[in-house]
């Protein structure tokens, strides 16, 4: 049975050797050939002749790391490399590039993104600052229904009415929308994002009203085709007002409301906020930002390929049709 030796059999070897005694001796002490025992000397010992354990140890991984260079994909691959660091400096994540990658090879796997973290972290550690930032564990769902309070005098419509087609994603049409906020809490980033293609729209806020919002979303949605408009669901909070009529009467479109204490309800878009606090921080001050920061942001997401879109972008499902 074919043998090699590891950490173990070389610290062995080398006390055995310390111990004076024959290269026999410790080929049939360690169940290896004489010739493999003279072999593993000849090739690890330092420059005096003197068979080292520690030193044997890291000669042999040097060469295997030698060994392996040809096979390094990314290393050897002037165009992957390239790529490879360009998207991680636009802020995509390892396995978004190796979906890119592997949409583009007429969907054969180029590499994965396990190697792509391999390779950042064995050749290239000073791009691990590039690496998204990961998010602790889940909230645990909080409440129930039953915490809900009365429904408002206006009768909203509620989120359990809402038709099961925007559960299921299956059209373009459904926002979800919601505020980002800067320190200042004045000042905010007014968010609505599509819920089948991630499409997203953001706006600055300087004036935090429910009036002023009801104003720019009207101002927003009228340039959006109106088979893209069906549905439109907010949380409670009062920057949304208490009434939705106006924009519904002025957009053809539904608002619903989600329950409180809910805000998986609205996953679609905590998730997107989530993404843009990548580029305006929490305990960032808002009012050093202007809507030309927000659309770099917005285009940026817009342009991020998705796994769930089967690596398309929300601006190729939304703006093109193009079909996961």
């Amino acid at each position: 049975m074919y043998k090699q030796f590891n950490k173990e059999s070389r610290l062995e070897l080398a006390t055995l050797l310390r111990a004076k005694h024959s290269i026999r001796f410790c080929a049939k002490h360690l169940g290896f050939d004489h010739s493999a025992v003279i072999r593993e000397i000849n090739r690890n010992k330092d420059e005096d002749g003197v068979y080292k354990y520690g030193l044997a140890h890291i000669k042999y991984l040097e060469r295997r790391k030698s060994a392996k260079q040809p096979t390094k994909i990314i290393e050897n691959s002037p165009y992957l490399k390239k790529k490879i660091i360009n998207k991680l400096k636009n802020h995509d994540s390892t396995e978004q590039i190796a979906g890119v990658l592997k949409r583009e090879n007429n969907n054969q796997t180029v590499l994965c993104h396990e190697t792509i973290y391999q390779w950042i972290y064995n050749e290239r550690p000073d791009l691990k600052k590039h690496l998204r930032c990961k998010k602790g564990k889940y909230r645990r769902k909080r409440g129930t229904k039953k915490r809900e309070k009365q429904r408002e005098l206006e009768k909203r419509r509620r989120i359990d009415q809402r038709p099961k087609i925007v559960d299921e994603r299956a059209r373009i049409g459904d926002w979800e929308g919601d505020t980002v906020l800067g320190k200042e809490k004045t000042q905010r980033i007014l968010t609505h994002n599509e819920r089948k293609s991630g499409y997203l729209i953001g706006n600055k806020i300087d004036k935090t009203s429910a009036k002023e919002i009801e104003k720019i979303t009207i101002e927003v949605f009228k340039k959006v085709p109106k088979n893209k408009r069906h549905t439109i669901t907010y949380d409670n909070g009062t920057e949304f007002g208490e009434y939705d009529k106006k924009k519904e009467r002025e957009l053809n479109i539904e608002v619903y409301r989600a329950n409180k204490y809910c805000s998986w309800e609205r996953g679609s878009n905590e998730n997107t906020n989530g993404l843009l606090r990548e580029f305006f921080p929490k305990g960032n001050y808002f009012a050093n930002i202007t809507q030309k920061d927000v659309d770099k942001a917005v285009y940026n997401l817009n342009h991020r390929p998705r796994k769930r879109l089967n690596y398309l972008t929300p601006h190729q499902v939304f703006k093109l049709g193009m079909k996961p």
